[in-house]
């Protein structure tokens, strides 16, 4: 059932999921269907998460904030833990381009393209590509390969930064990897996102979200929405509940699809840790943010097919503080046909993304803020009227969010759209063995950020909280 923001919850439940991210979703809708009692909270008014949408103009408008693209594998996720009408309506992309001044290319993002490509435009000798993507593909978890990304690329291409850009970049925005983090989380992600190609929901999150709240409640999963939870309870090293709204609710477990670090300190406690968690907590490093511009054509207005994703710079060189820079040299623009809400009167939105640091955002004044969106609004306007000229007289709406839009919204703290970086994922994996009874979920690690890997994630820790129930029923006999 779905309870109303003003209902004071009585019941005991097995599991309380708190946040209903990608994550939290998918674990809450696994646990329900294997037959346990679910409760998901979520402080905003509606479902998803980072995964979401919004309305402008009298609903004329609808922008997807984070439906850009995502791997072959969502398909199969989504098939086997939510339902096939979800599964069926991922499509693939069918145009990736990326101008810049180093090169000027249209891929379909398949791996055999980009083989393509490295060879015939690149002018690499097969072997090395063959080499390189063989590397890649055994690639696994538990190497100790201290290699990171720049080095991984200076191995097999040495000297060549528009390689590194061409390889790199799409990952930069789909999860805030760079050239310092590990191969290994490169060599993962990449490979996933490069097997068949680029996906996305059609029909957009708003459909997706509602169809997956729909089965939700399909399958027994209680949720309350507009229910902030302000502390996990801990009794005896142990999670037995959370207090939402003042009011305490109890469960056997409780799993946070909430920021890691604001898991560890600001629900859970430092204090109920041990001294050495809480030191490797405080070592994990948040990922970086992202800003956006969300532009609405007027009605009746069109621009031609000019591809689905964008990867556009004026960067000369590619670099990791270019990316980030508040001058906003690069940017992705996603564009949404008519074709993509096929059930709503035609319209085309395009979003402009750009990855940036949340503390170029927090130290600005208000009107140092205030210009500094104007100057985002700007540079993705004419960014894009390098690649659709005349489009500013066809767009009747537009607006940017920042870093601190996402802190506001999903309470991820320093606006980290992409979690963690790669060592949150031994924290969150590991949290259940300081306290029992307390899992974590969501965007953690790179390899288990985006639609893919949260939903992912979501299924791995489903089954440690059952296997954790298991044990406490066993031991009750």
């Amino acid at each position: 059932m779905q309870y109303s923001s003003k209902d004071k919850i009585e019941k005991n439940y097995d599991v309380i999921v708190v946040g209903s991210g990608l994550a939290g979703m998918t674990l809450a809708n696994k646990m329900a269907r294997d037959g346990r009692s679910v409760l998901l909270l979520e402080s905003h008014n509606k479902l998803g998460g980072f995964a979401t949408w919004f309305k402008r103009a009298d609903n004329s408008h609808v922008f997807d904030v984070s439906l850009h693209g995502f791997p072959v594998g969502m398909i199969k996720t989504c098939r086997k833990y939510w339902n096939k009408d979800i599964a069926d309506r991922i499509h693939q992309l069918k145009s990736v381009r990326y101008i810049n001044p180093q090169f000027d290319i249209e891929t379909d993002f398949t791996k055999e393209d980009f083989i393509k490509v490295l060879v015939e435009k690149f002018k690499v000798e097969q072997a090395t590509v063959d080499a390189f993507f063989l590397d890649l593909a055994t690639m696994n978890f538990y190497d100790n390969s201290k290699m990171t990304n720049g080095e991984l690329f200076e191995k097999y291409f040495p000297g060549r930064s528009d390689i590194t850009r061409f390889l790199l970049e799409p990952i930069v925005y789909a999860n805030g990897s760079n050239l310092e983090d590990p191969a290994i989380s490169y060599g993962i992600v990449f490979s996933n996102f490069m097997s068949k190609g680029v996906y996305i929901f059609q029909g957009g999150t708003d459909l997706m979200i509602s169809l997956m709240k729909e089965e939700l409640l399909k399958n027994g999963v209680d949720i309350q929405l507009q229910a902030r939870v302000d502390k996990i309870l801990i009794e005896n090293k142990k999670a037995v509940g959370v207090v939402a709204k003042g009011h305490s609710i109890y469960s056997k477990a409780v799993v946070s699809n909430s920021n890691l670090k604001s898991t560890v300190f600001k629900m859970a406690g430092a204090e109920n840790f041990s001294p050495e968690f809480v030191k490797k907590t405080e070592a994990v490093r948040l990922n970086t943010s992202s800003c956006q511009v969300y532009m609405g054509l007027k009605k009746g207005e069109s621009i031609p097919f000019i591809g689905d994703l964008i990867f556009t710079s004026e960067d000369r060189d590619f670099s990791t503080d270019l990316i980030l820079s508040p001058k906003v040299g690069s940017q992705t623009f996603s564009l949404y046909y008519p074709e993509m809400r096929p059930h709503l009167e035609p319209s085309y939105a395009i979003v402009s993304s750009s990855n940036s640091r949340y503390e170029d955002w927090k130290k600005l004044s208000e009107s140092e803020y205030k210009a500094h969106k104007e100057y985002l609004i700007e540079r993705a306007l004419s960014g894009l009227e390098k690649i659709v000229p005349g489009i500013r007289a066809k767009i009747d709406y537009i607006d940017a969010a920042t870093p601190l839009t996402v802190e506001r919204y999903t309470l991820h703290e320093r606006g980290a759209s992409f979690g963690t970086k790669f060592e949150g994922l031994d924290v969150s994996m590991n949290m259940h063995k300081e306290l029992s009874g307390l899992f974590h979920a969501g965007s953690v690690g790179i390899i288990m950020s985006g639609w893919l890997g949260a939903a992912n994630y979501g299924v791995i820790q489903a089954h440690e909280v059952d296997n954790y129930l298991s044990r406490l029923e066993k031991a009750s006999v």
